[in-house]
């Protein structure tokens, strides 16, 4: 599966320690993130990630693209909800766009927990069933 995963500012440290705790799920899936995020994330957990621009200079609008091409499968981004973003517009756009592509999405570590143990169960394989070959 193609993973994505954006956090802000606030949540870069929860991210990191959410890739840490789940490395060995992780490494068996392409990752994808912005700029920071993917650094971080890849520094701490020695994690191959394909990283694109950060989110204010386009990172999102990247991973936009990737979902609008049926190239990501699942989107954890790690929002925090307290503090205004000027690029919440991107955020309202790859939320829409999961909604469409039928993306799985996770804006907290509860719902990214249960999306990664439903990972690692298999139970993701959705797309097989919503797009038989």
């Amino acid at each position: 599966m193609n993973i994505a995963l954006i956090a802000h500012d606030a949540k870069k440290e929860l991210m990191i320690q959410f890739c840490i705790a789940y490395c060995g799920i992780l490494s068996h899936h392409n990752l994808f993130a912005t700029g920071k995020t993917g650094k971080a994330v890849s520094d701490a957990t020695g994690l191959e990630i394909t990283r694109f621009f950060t989110g204010s200079q386009g990172g999102d609008q990247q991973i936009i693209s990737r979902i609008q091409c049926n190239e990501i499968d699942l989107l954890l981004l790690f929002r925090d909800p307290l503090t205004a973003k000027p690029h919440e517009a991107n955020e309202a756009t790859l939320l829409r766009l999961c909604d469409v592509h039928n993306i799985p999405v996770a804006t907290n570590i509860a719902t990214a927990e249960a999306l990664i143990h439903s990972l690692s169960r298999g139970d993701l394989d959705w797309r097989d069933i919503v797009n038989p070959k």
